[in-house]
């Protein structure tokens, strides 16, 4: 959407429109229809300080002036104040676009009708007033007025168009008056400066990308009237710390919170019977399917939870540690893309899918240890996870996606599937795209596989050797081989640590390190049997 929008800024920039006029009179071009004129484009942009009249006389016959019309000071970079009478009821589509110098002009009170793209990038405008006829702010009214501080937005307003402020970034001051209904895609894209808006208990639908790249938007109270809340509305809003829900969103497409690493406080409506935030837990979930649809660093996962949905946390870059409870069964495409801080997961062995890019990204990521309920772990799944070192992939694995491992420096991979050749998997599997040399790393597997190992080209390129020291059908948690999980292991991983003799298995919860931490884990697996 951002792109079709800027690429039909493109065409119109490079377009050359042409317009016939009927008549002349000091230096102002214009169309008549009956006794009314309307100001019109003629080949050259209008330049300096510019009066237009409410009525002009030609030929002996009186017109009044009603519209300014489509192109009309278009590309007028030496245009620099216009006059508008009170006479005009319209303003025609890019009537003013990319009057750059354009640093004064008054929209009268006549006026009820300004077209789509009217004065997008008129950079030097810095205040805005609206008159009260205006019902709609068409699409891309005020695109790219960088200069722009403040607009004032009248009551007689319902619709706020698609791109309508989108990269005005010096808009400090806007009000969103009761009359309005609908927000559109990319209404207030990249406001940098808008550090607060509030959202009247009027409007019913937010659009995509609406409130997205607002950097400096520190809180957002969506309103009990809003009913949806389109994909990425409020995305890489960098600075915003605290939202709450009302209680009629009944619809939301896609993460709306995507790249707000500041984001502390989620909290939704208890009267949401669509929605909620239940146990205090800081996340938006979907009641029927328990289905966390957005999380933030402060997110407790409740064990009520089924699937963390997709882009749940993408782009939750303050994210560190999180425990996932063994009521999750799939982890959805891009839940933890990019949480670059992300150090540590546990996966529970309830999880039986990874998606598509899951950890994509998540160059924190020391160690994973996929459990042995998971039966597929999708395209790029920890793809350019950068600190990864070691992986443990069990039995259970049906199958891998391309580059699920792709440019993850790992050293050791620990794999309990019995025959790969069994296990479709991917293009690049392991592959690692800053240098090719793989005889650093080593392939764990079970007795009697390595050469089928050796002879699968989808494994065999990546490692610089493949032993056969893992037993059969090992459990996570059972770190002295006895194929059962109890109190044994738990003093197994003891004395690894009091001897400092540790192994791949002892490391029970994946974060690279055998420690108490290891004892707590084996603990809770055992309680969740």
């Amino acid at each position: 959407m951002k792109l079709n929008f800027l690429l039909s800024l493109l065409l119109l920039f490079v377009a050359t429109v042409a317009s016939a006029y009927d008549f002349e009179v000091d230096s102002i071009y214009y169309n008549i229809n009956g006794n009314e004129a309307t100001v019109t484009f003629y080949g050259n942009p209008y330049t300096g300080d510019v009066t237009i009249p409410a009525t002009i006389v030609y030929n002996g016959e009186s017109y009044s002036v009603v519209a300014i019309g489509d192109f009309a000071f278009a590309n007028g970079y030496g245009l620099t104040s216009v006059n508008i009478p009170n006479s005009v009821s319209a303003i025609g589509q890019q009537a003013f676009r990319n009057c750059s110098n354009l640093k004064s002009l008054t929209i009268p009170s006549s006026v009820t009708i300004i077209g789509s793209l009217a004065f997008a990038y008129c950079s030097s405008l810095s205040s805005m007033t609206i008159p009260d006829l205006v019902t709609t702010i068409s699409e891309g009214t005020f695109a790219g007025c960088s200069g722009l501080t403040s607009v004032t937005i009248p009551n007689s307003v319902t619709t706020i168009g698609e791109n309508a402020f989108s990269y005005c970034y010096n808009l400090t001051d806007v009000t969103i008056p009761g009359s309005v209904t609908s927000i559109g895609d990319l209404a207030f894209y990249h406001c940098d400066s808008l550090t607060n808006i509030t959202i009247p208990n009027s409007v019913t639908t937010i659009g995509s990308w609406a409130f997205a790249e607002c950097s400096g938007l520190t809180s957002v109270n969506i309103p009990d009237s809003v009913t949806s809340i389109d994909s990425w509305a409020f995305a890489y809003c960098h600075s915003l710390s605290s939202v709450s829900i009302g209680k009629s969103v009944q619809s939301v497409e896609g993460n709306i919170f995507a790249h707000c690493e500041s984001l502390t406080s989620l909290v939704v409506s208890n009267r949401n019977t669509t929605y909620d935030s239940r146990n205090d837990c800081n996340a938006f979930i979907e009641t029927a399917s328990n289905t966390l649809i957005a999380g933030c660093k402060n997110t407790v996962i409740p064990g009520t939870i089924t699937t963390i949905g997709e882009d749940a946390f993408i782009g939750c870059n303050r994210l560190t540690s999180l425990t996932i409870p063994n009521s999750v069964t799939s982890i959805g495409n891009e839940a933890f893309r990019s949480c670059t801080g992300l150090t540590s997961v546990t996966i529970p062995n309830s999880v039986i899918s990874i998606g598509k890019m899951a950890f994509c990204d998540c160059r924190s990521l020391t160690s994973v240890t996929i459990p042995n309920s998971v039966n597929s772990i999708g395209n790029m799944a920890f793809y350019d996870c950068r600190s990864l070192t070691s992986v443990i992939i069990p039995n259970s694995v049906t199958s891998i996606g391309y580059a699920a491992f792709t440019n993850c420096w790992i050293a050791n991979i620990y794999c309990y599937i019995i025959n790969p050749s069994s296990v479709p998997v991917g293009d690049f599997l392991f592959m690692e795209f800053d240098f090719f040399d793989y005889s650093y790393r080593t392939l764990h597997v079970l007795q009697g596989t390595a050469d089928a190992y050796r002879a699968n080209k989808y494994w065999y390129p990546y490692f610089g050797q493949i032993v056969e020291d893992l037993q059969p059908d090992q459990l996570r948690g059972d770190v002295n081989g006895d194929f059962e999980v109890n109190i044994a292991d738990v003093n197994a991983v003891i004395d690894q640590i009091l001897s400092g003799n540790y192994t791949a298995m002892g490391d029970v919860n994946g974060d690279g390190e055998v420690n108490i931490a290891d004892v707590n884990t084996i603990i809770d697996i055992i309680l969740s049997d």
